[in-house]
């Protein structure tokens, strides 16, 4: 239509022809088709989760790896996708099975798995557990055919291989942390090995005893080795409460022989000095000194007895000396 002569700008009216669908006719192949295609094309969309880790696949080879979010791959049979959880630690149960997680918890033995023999030829039932996680997707998929049978060989082998190296009384006490992380450094060395892309999180003991047929009698050897452990501690106490007093007592007596020495020594020089001394007094009057060291000597040798100097000119007679005055005890 032309615009109006009373308004140049104005635009001009188209009209719209009315569409009958009962005329219009397509067909219905053609539809389904488009449709099929459109559905197949939109099977191509995938998500990755944010524990997962998208292996794309073209023609059965590995294409691509595809972090988390929306991705997508042409549809199949061109290419295809795997999304195993990359972050999740997966477990892995040794000589027993856990039937129901409870509580309480309920679990089956599993004995042909837990027995195994130590490197002093004794049998052990030993159950374990083993914590692992994916760490290369692509080989997880593709070079093990069975990863959780490989998986379960390789942590049974590498524990009897190292069980077999200790005594019963490690695996029973004080070397139960090393025997883990040494299966655990060996099963990781062995699924290298086999490129298998597994890393081994953790390998925990869970429950170490004899077999049920000795268990009285490793009590028994477990409660002599107590009492043993017990005597040596008494034994021990005892030695650090005897050995500081005998020690004291021989330094006791070391000193009191250092002093008996010194004390003899300085009496023994004093002696000396005074026979010296007496000896120069008697080179200056022998006589004199005679007689004194005669009476000094008998005043030592009879000291509570009355004792009397008679001369040598009174003849031998001791008569003066007789206790005439004092009477005689009466007689009986």
């Amino acid at each position: 239509m032309r615009p109006s002569p009373s308004d140049p700008f104005s635009m001009p009216e188209f009209k719209i022809p009315k569409l009958n669908l009962r005329n219009l006719k397509l067909p219905g192949g053609s539809v389904i088709l488009a449709i099929a295609i459109l559905l197949w094309l939109a099977s191509g969309i995938y998500k990755v989760s944010i524990d997962e880790q998208g292996v794309e696949l073209r023609f059965g080879r590995h294409l691509t790896t595809t972090a988390p979010g929306l991705r997508y791959h042409l549809p199949w049979p061109f290419e295809s996708v795997f999304t195993p959880k990359v972050t999740e630690v997966k477990r892995m149960e040794f000589g027993f099975r856990t039937i129901a997680q409870g509580p309480p918890a309920r679990y089956r033995d599993v004995l042909p798995e837990s027995l195994m023999l130590t490197g002093d030829e004794n049998i052990i039932e030993l159950d374990f557990i083993v914590q692992y996680r994916i760490s290369d997707a692509v080989n997880y998929l593709f070079n093990v055919r069975d990863v959780g049978k490989t998986m379960r060989d390789a942590a049974e082998s590498a524990m009897r291989e190292t069980i077999g190296g200790r005594n019963i009384d490690e695996a029973l006490t004080t070397g139960k942390f090393q025997l883990q992380e040494d299966t655990r450094v060996l099963l990781q060395g062995i699924l290298e090995g086999y490129k298998m892309g597994v890393q081994v999180v953790a390998v925990q003991l869970q429950d170490v005893n004899p077999p049920q047929q000795v268990t009285e009698a490793f009590k028994d050897v477990a409660s002599a080795r107590e009492d043993k452990e017990r005597l040596m501690r008494e034994a021990q106490a005892y030695q650090n409460d005897l050995l500081p007093k005998a020690r004291g007592g021989a330094a006791q007596i070391v000193r009191q022989a250092e002093a008996y020495a010194a004390e003899k020594e300085k009496r023994a020089r004093g002696d000396a000095q005074r026979f010296l001394q007496v000896l120069a007094e008697y080179r200056k009057a022998k006589d004199i000194t005679r007689e004194r060291l005669y009476f000094e000597t008998m005043e030592e040798i009879l000291p509570d007895m009355e004792k009397f100097i008679v001369e040598s000119d009174s003849a031998g007679s001791l008569l003066q000396f007789l206790p005439l005055n004092k009477r005689l005890p009466a007689a009986r």
